[in-house]
Parts: structure tokens; C-alpha cells; sequence
């Protein structure tokens, strides 16, 4: 039997109905996606500042040891300079007497990374072994409840490690 084109173009869309339960539905999808992946990027990122002050930690230490003479990580906002404030935040450096080994810009803002003793750097002389522990927390400045954090904790014989944690103690 033949249908009019009309009949037959009439079976091929959506209804008002249809379009709106479909929004609806990725409406409540999104609602509940966006913030999983907030915690998701959020963990990223505190990860990834980690990691990259434990590189710059094993550099400092094995520089030291291989040119036999002190190397120093420290806090540093311009990139050449160690810092006095205790902000890690704004960055950090790798030095060798004046010579910069290596450079670390400043974190995104909106987060903080402070050494729980307010200590700007860290020296390792010529055999490897710093002066001071360290313990330098990462978190987002305005934290919500159940917030994340990571702790690098340094030891004086230079060993890190990373801790997650959400206590919220990061000032």
C-alpha cells in the first residue's frame, strides 16, 4: 500500500515530549558528571605539583653530589632569586651557587603550597644530606569540606614521599 509523502515524513521526527526528556535526562547527567570531574582535575593537578617538587628535590640532591658543593631548592617568585616567605606557590628553583639548574613556575592561582615550618629552602652539601626535614602541603586556597591535599615530606637525607590526605591543613 502506498502512504502520501506527508504520512511518511511525519513518522521520521521528535516530539516536543521526546526532545524534552532527552535534555532532561543530560541535564541530570551533567549535574552529577561535573563535579565527579572536578575532583578528578583537582587531584590532577595537586599530584602533579608533587611530583614535580620531588623531581626538583632528587635533582637538587644529586647535583650535589655530583659537582661536590652545596645546591639549594628553594621558594623563588622570580625565577633566579630564592625567596624568604615560605610561598612555594609562586615557584621554585634549583641553584647551584648563582647558576639556576632548573626553574619551576608559579602554580595556578588559586592554590597554596607551604612548608608546614614556614622554611623558603632546602641546602644538600656535597655528600647528599640536607640540613632540615621539610613537609610542604599543597591544596587549593579556599578548600571545601572533604578537600584534598597532598604533604611532600623530605627528609634530611633528601628521601620524599607523598601523602594524600583532607584535613584541611594547609595555610
Amino acid at each position: 500500500m502506498h502512504q502520501p509523502p506527508l504520512l511518511r515524513a511525519r513518522g521520521r521526527g521528535f516530539t516536543l515530549i521526546e526532545l524534552l526528556v532527552t535534555v532532561t535526562v543530560a541535564v541530570i547527567l551533567l549535574t552529577v558528571a561535573v563535579p565527579a570531574f572536578d575532583s578528578v582535575s583537582l587531584s590532577s593537578r595537586l599530584n602533579a605539583y608533587a611530583t614535580s617538587l620531588v623531581a626538583a628535590n632528587q635533582l637538587a640532591r644529586s647535583e650535589a653530589i655530583k659537582r661536590n658543593a652545596s645546591v639549594t631548592l628553594c621558594a623563588s617568585a622570580d625565577g633566579s632569586t630564592c625567596a624568604t616567605d615560605g610561598h612555594w606557590e609562586a615557584g621554585w628553583i634549583v641553584l647551584s651557587g648563582t647558576t639556576v639548574l632548573r626553574q619551576q613556575p608559579a602554580a595556578a592561582s588559586g592554590y597554596l603550597m607551604r612548608e608546614a615550618g614556614g622554611a623558603s629552602s632546602l641546602n644538600y652539601d656535597a655528600t647528599g644530606l640536607g640540613a632540615t626535614q621539610a613537609s610542604i602541603n599543597i591544596c587549593r586556597a579556599t578548600p571545601t569540606a572533604g578537600s584534598q591535599e597532598r604533604v611532600v615530606k623530605i627528609s634530611a637525607t633528601g628521601r620524599t614521599s607523598i601523602t594524600s590526605t583532607t584535613l584541611g591543613a594547609c595555610a
